[in-house]
């Protein structure tokens, strides 16, 4: 396992009424997400999203409705995780995706990775989640799917 590269994906699962998957990281305890991860090698963003989701949650995504929300966030890297990077990488660009499912499901989590889940109201999801950008995309899921943002 070489160096991380500082390009990523976000991948928001979520049913069509605004139900958003969460999982809680095993390295910290507390700090929910959405399915993250960086590319690896030449891997084209959508084939990045579709490994993390697949690794991560155990979910195929050509069963489900997988979109590129052509949103892009570029934020700074925590101090503490800044070692899994080339030598003076400080920022990351990350890309963020959506993957729609037809009910809330119960996920394969990956062991060592995560150790919890669960579905929760949009506005609930964005609250709980520990990164700023996270937060941000799921509170564009109402817009996306024509909910109200009551």
């Amino acid at each position: 396992m070489g160096t991380k590269q500082p390009v990523s994906v976000l991948v928001v699962i979520h049913t069509a009424d605004g139900q958003v998957l969460l999982i809680e990281r095993a390295d910290k305890a507390g700090y929910w997400q959405s399915v993250t991860g960086s590319r690896e090698g030449e891997e084209s963003l959508r084939e990045t999203a579709c490994r993390e989701l697949l690794e991560e949650t155990g979910l195929d995504a050509s069963q489900h409705q997988l979109s590129d929300w052509q949103l892009h966030n570029r934020y700074e890297i925590y101090p503490h995780w800044r070692h899994r990077y080339p030598d003076g990488v400080t920022h990351n660009d990350e890309y963020v995706f959506g993957l729609q499912l037809a009910q809330p499901l119960s996920v394969q989590l990956a062991p060592g990775e995560h150790t919890a889940q669960q579905w929760l109201p949009w506005q609930q999801a964005a609250e709980l989640v520990f990164s700023p950008s996270n937060a941000a995309a799921i509170r564009l899921l109402p817009s996306r799917l024509g909910l109200e943002s009551a």
